[in-house]
C-alpha cells in the first residue's frame, strides 16, 4: 500500500504538492488541537471568529504559494522521469537535495505565519501570552518541516538506484544516516517534549487543561515516534540484511550477486562497495582463469599470489617433451585450420594427461609441448607421474590415429622460476634435463613404442612403474659426451623371466652436471 502511494506521488503531477500540503496541514492540526485542549481558544473572547479570519489569511496565502512551488518542483526535479530517460549528473545531484530544499522552504513559509499568528492571538487575549503562542506555533512549524523532510526523503527512494548509477557514489550531506536519525529524533522526541514543556509552563492555563493537553502531546509523540522509528529501523535493517546475505553468497563463491542500491547515505556507499567487491573478485577470477589457460593454473596462482620480483630456485624435476613427427610435411599438405585442429586435439590430450598427474604444461612450442613434473609445485615422486603421463599420451594419440609423435622424458637439477624483466615475466625451467628430454624425443620417433626415458627417470620411479619399462638401447645424444641409457615401455605387463623374476631397473648413472643458464633448450624437429 505504501509503495503504491509513493509511486503515485512520483508519477502524478500533483503528487509532490499533495505530500507537502499533507505534512503542513498535519503540523497545523497539531497546533490547533493543542490550543483548543489548553483552553487558549476559550480566552480569545467574543471576537474569536474575526481573530481566526485574520490569522487564516497568511496560511491561505502560504498554502497557495507552497502548492504552486511544489508543482514547479515536480517538473524541475522529476522531468527526466516523465521523459523516460536516466537523469544527467546535474539532475541527479539536484534530486538528492530535494528533501532539504523543500524542508528549508517550508520553514521559510512557516516563519512569517508563526509571527503573524502569535501577534494576533496574543493581542486577542487579555493575558497577552505572546511567548506561549509563539512557542506553540514555532514548534508546530518545526514538526511539520521535519516530517516533510522524512516523507520526501522516502518519496525519492525508488529513484536512488538510477541516481546512484549516474553519480557513482556521490551523496548529498542531507542524505546521511546521521541526518535521518537527528530529524527522526526531532519528530518523535524533541519537538513533542518541548511542546509539553510549553503547555506545562503556561501560567494562564488551568491544571485540568494542562493535564489533557499533556496527555494529547504524549500520544502524538508516541504515535509519531512509533511510525518514524519503525521507518528508520526498516531503512537501516533491511539493506543490512541484504548486505549480509550478499556477503555470505560471495564467501560461498557466488560472485554474480549484486545488491540493489536504495540510498545515497553511508549504507548506499556500503552497498556500492559490496557490488564493486563482487565485480572485482569476479574479474580476478576471470583473469585467473584466462591466465591459467595460457601459463597453467599453478603458475597463474603463483604469479597472482606473489610479488613481481624475479624469483626461482634449483630443484630436481622430471621433464617430458612431446613433438610431432613429420610436422613440416603435414603443414604443407593440410590447410592451416585443419593442421591447427589436429594440433589442438593432440595438445588437449597432453594437457589432460599432464594435469591429471599433477604436472605443468610449461609451454607450447609450435607442434611440441614441454611438461614439467615437480615445479612449481614440488612432488615427493615426480618421475612416476611423468612416466604415467607419457604412456597415456602415447596411447590416446595412437588411438586417435591422426598424428605420429615422439616423447622424451629426462630428470635432473634445473632452475625453476621467473625469467624476463620487470614488465614481462615468464615461468620456465632451465637445465640439462630439459635439453636431454628434447634430444630423447628426437630418438623416440624411431622407437616402435615412440617413448624414451632416461636412466635417472626409471631409477627414481616407483617399483611398480619400473616393471612397465624395459631398457631399449644406450644412445649417443647430440651435444652430449656421455652415453645415455634409453628406456621404453613394454606396452603390456612385463613378462616374467625364465627364473620367474621381473626384470629389474638398469643401474643408475650419475646425474649430469648442471648446465650454464645459457644452455640450449630447443628441440630439433
Amino acid at each position: 500500500m505504501t509503495s503504491r502511494m509513493i509511486l503515485w506521488a512520483l508519477r502524478a503531477r500533483w503528487g509532490l504538492s499533495a505530500v507537502v500540503m499533507a505534512c503542513n496541514l498535519s503540523g497545523l492540526a497539531v497546533i490547533s488541537i493543542e490550543l483548543w485542549l489548553s483552553g487558549f481558544l476559550g480566552r480569545i473572547g467574543p471576537h474569536w471568529l474575526q481573530t481566526f479570519g485574520w490569522v487564516s489569511i497568511y496560511p491561505a496565502i502560504g498554502a497557495t504559494v507552497g502548492i504552486v512551488l511544489a508543482v514547479r518542483d515536480r517538473e524541475h526535479y522529476f522531468g527526466w522521469l516523465d521523459q523516460h530517460r536516466p537523469p544527467s549528473e546535474t539532475e541527479a545531484q539536484r534530486l538528492l537535495s530535494l528533501p532539504i530544499s523543500i524542508t528549508f522552504r517550508a520553514l521559510a513559509i512557516w516563519l512569517p505565519g508563526v509571527i503573524v499568528a502569535a501577534i494576533v492571538f496574543a493581542h486577542a487575549t487579555e493575558e497577552r501570552s505572546f511567548p506561549v503562542v509563539l512557542s506553540m506555533f514555532t514548534l508546530g512549524g518545526l514538526e511539520s518541516a521535519a516530517l516533510t523532510f522524512l516523507i520526501v526523503d522516502r518519496l525519492i527512494r525508488p529513484t536512488i538506484p538510477v541516481v546512484a548509477e549516474v553519480l557513482e557514489g556521490t551523496a548529498h550531506w542531507s542524505n546521511t544516516v546521521l541526518a535521518r536519525v537527528l530529524v527522526t529524533f526531532a519528530v518523535t522526541g524533541a519537538v513533542p517534549l518541548f511542546m509539553l514543556i510549553t503547555v506545562l509552563a503556561d501560567p494562564t492555563s488551568d491544571p485540568h487543561s494542562r493535564i489533557r493537553t499533556a496527555i494529547y502531546l504524549a500520544l502524538v509523540g508516541l504515535s509519531a515516534g512509533s511510525v518514524a522509528t519503525a521507518a528508520l529501523a526498516r531503512a537501516v535493517a533491511s539493506p543490512m540484511h541484504s548486505l549480509r546475505d550478499a556477503l555470505d553468497r560471495i564467501a560461498a563463491g557466488d560472485l554474480e550477486v549484486r545488491v540493489p542500491i536504495g540510498s545515497t547515505s553511508e549504507i548506499g556507499r556500503l552497498e556500492h562497495s559490496v557490488n564493486e567487491l563482487a565485480a572485482n573478485l569476479s574479474e580476478r577470477e576471470r583473469m585467473r582463469d584466462v591466465f591459467g589457460r595460457h601459463v597453467g593454473a599453478e603458475v597463474a596462482e603463483r604469479a597472482l599470489s606473489g610479488s613481481t620480483n624475479l624469483t626461482g630456485d634449483m630443484r630436481v624435476v622430471t621433464a617430458l617433451f612431446v613433438d610431432v613427427t613429420g610436422s613440416v610435411a603435414m603443414a604443407t599438405e593440410l590447410a592451416p585450420h585443419d593442421f591447427v585442429a589436429k594440433l589442438n586435439r593432440l595438445l588437449t590430450i597432453v594437457v589432460a594427461a599432464t594435469e591429471d598427474n599433477h604436472g605443468l604444461v610449461n609451454k607450447f612450442e609450435g607442434d611440441a609441448a614441454l611438461c614439467i613434473f615437480g615445479a612449481p609445485i614440488a612432488l615427493d615422486d615426480n618421475a612416476t607421474p611423468a612416466l604415467r603421463a607419457a604412456r597415456r599420451i602415447r596411447d590416446e594419440v595412437a588411438a586417435l590415429g591422426e598424428l605420429e609423435i615422439g616423447i622424451g622424458i629426462a630428470r635432473g637439477l634445473v632452475f625453476a622460476g621467473d625469467v624476463g624483466t620487470d614488465t614481462r615475466l615468464e615461468f620456465t625451467v632451465i637445465g640439462d634435463a630439459v635439453n636431454e628430454a628434447a634430444r630423447l624425443t628426437t630418438e623416440a620417433k624411431q622407437v616402435p613404442r615412440r617413448v624414451l626415458a632416461s636412466q635417472e627417470v626409471i631409477t627414481a620411479a616407483s617399483d611398480f612403474e619400473r616393471t612397465k619399462w624395459i631398457h631399449h638401447d644406450t644412445l649417443h645424444l647430440r651435444g652430449r659426451k656421455a652415453p645415455t641409457p634409453g628406456w621404453t615401455d613394454l606396452g603390456s605387463p612385463a613378462p616374467a623371466l625364465r627364473n620367474g623374476t621381473v626384470p629389474a631397473a638398469a643401474p643408475a648413472v650419475a646425474p649430469p652436471p648442471v648446465p650454464e643458464p645459457a644452455a640450449d633448450q630447443g628441440a630439433d624437429r
